[in-house]
């Protein structure tokens, strides 16, 4: 009997030290994250983020913070070589790093200038020193591709791609594609990398890798290629080494509507009569930029009451276009201009009905429809520019075709 009373004894010991055991590590907590940003523990000071006002200066804002036996202006001279405090602009962030204690004395004045770079002007010496420090930037490569649901820009917006995107896209592809003409269900695939700060904030695109767009049935590819290993200048070319970039741009306005083509005969919206129409006319609101759509020389500026203000240019022997209907002429009679430079504003001055304007074209000294005409195009890749493009290309193109289902 005694031996049983015994046992149980021990088995009722060694169950209660199990159990408590257990109560102690359910007790166990993990500490808490550290919040490290420009290189200060948060956890160390009291912090205080805030923006620069209207009429913020560096003296106005430090001098309503405990700094001790400091003096601005001496603290301004300290690190005058290293951060001029007067650069400080309206609307910029900037925090404060003050102690924990009472007196809250400020200890650190942090001012970002931008997303990428900021200063940091440390009081807690006794003399303040000053250093710029850059955040780091890593990329990340994204594709996106399939069917158009809506504009470029909408489709760029869904994917949570910056818009900024579809002006890059544009460019390249402005010798051939209108992209006003693109329609829904039409296919597509892009390749790009995002820059991102501190690995975590969006900070836009940094490079369109490759590209392919479905244009009126034809798939038009656009990949970058540096021809000149030593100018780092890059140019576009398609999936067979064709350069992209042509001798006119397809239109003189970025993602505009045609509202009137070329044609023999028109019955005019202001004169209200039939009339031949020798011109394509893109709508546009008023003040929207006009382009060049070729490098040459403004061979006339000036004013009539049909075609109110408008710009001619002579590109060379065979080749003059014309803008119409301008709200401001924006060049001067002779002055040479280069392709896609902003000649004119749109508005609807002369015999308009509403701001557009009417695009006119010269092929030796004939008006003819710029719709119809097939252009001269740029150089296309030979030799070995052709073998090493086509050695980088191939394996892009193939991503592509994979994400835009072809």
């Amino acid at each position: 009997m005694k031996k049983a009373v015994v046992i149980l004894i021990v088995l009722f010991s060694i169950f209660s030290c199990k159990k408590a055991e257990q109560k102690v590590e359910t007790k166990i907590t993990k500490p808490a994250t550290k919040k490290i940003e420009f290189g200060f523990n948060y956890a160390d000071f009291n912090v205080v983020n805030d923006t620069i006002s209207k009429g913020d200066s560096f003296g106005s804002i430090v001098q309503g913070q405990n700094i001790g036996d400091k003096k601005v202006f001496e603290i301004v001279e300290q690190v005058r070589d290293s951060f001029n405090v007067r650069s400080i602009r309206y609307g910029k962030p900037f925090t404060l790093l003050r102690s924990k204690n009472k007196t809250n004395n400020l200890q650190v004045f942090i001012y970002q200038p931008d997303a990428l770079s900021y200063y940091v002007i440390d009081l807690r010496d006794s003399i303040a020193k000053a250093y710029k420090k850059i955040k780091p930037v890593t990329f990340k490569r994204k594709m996106i591709g399939g069917v158009l649901k809506s504009s470029l820009s909408e489709t760029l917006g869904n994917e949570s791609v910056e818009t900024a995107l579809a002006s890059r896209i544009t460019k390249v592809f402005s010798w051939s594609i209108d992209f006003f003409k693109l329609k829904k269900g039409d296919r597509y695939g892009l390749i790009f990398t995002e820059r991102f700060i501190n690995g975590k904030t969006y900070d836009g695109v940094e490079d369109l890798e490759a590209a392919f767009f479905e244009y009126k049935g034809k798939i038009v590819y656009a990949f970058p290629f540096e021809r000149d290993t030593t100018s780092g200048k890059i140019e576009y070319y398609d999936d067979e080494g064709k350069t992209l970039k042509n001798f006119f741009l397809k239109t003189p306005i970025k993602f505009s509507r045609i509202t009137s083509r070329f044609t023999m005969n028109r019955y005019h919206p202001v004169q209200h009569t039939w009339k031949a129409h020798k011109g394509t006319d893109y709508a546009a609101p008023t003040g929207t930029p006009i382009s060049t759509t070729a490098s040459g020389v403004v061979e006339t500026t000036g004013y009539t009451a049909g075609n109110g203000n408008f710009v001619k240019v002579k590109h060379n022997g065979t080749y003059s276009t014309q803008y119409l209907h301008m709200s401001k002429i924006l060049v001067r009679r002779g002055q040479r201009v280069t392709q896609g430079q902003t000649i004119g504003l749109v508005g609807s001055t002369g015999l308009a009905s509403g701001p557009h304007v009417c695009y006119r074209f010269w092929k030796n000294g004939v008006q003819v429809d710029a719709l119809r005409l097939n252009l001269p195009t740029g150089e296309s890749l030979t030799g070995n520019d052709k073998t090493r493009f086509m050695k980088q290309m191939e394996p892009l193109k193939r991503e592509l075709d994979s994400i835009g289902n072809l």
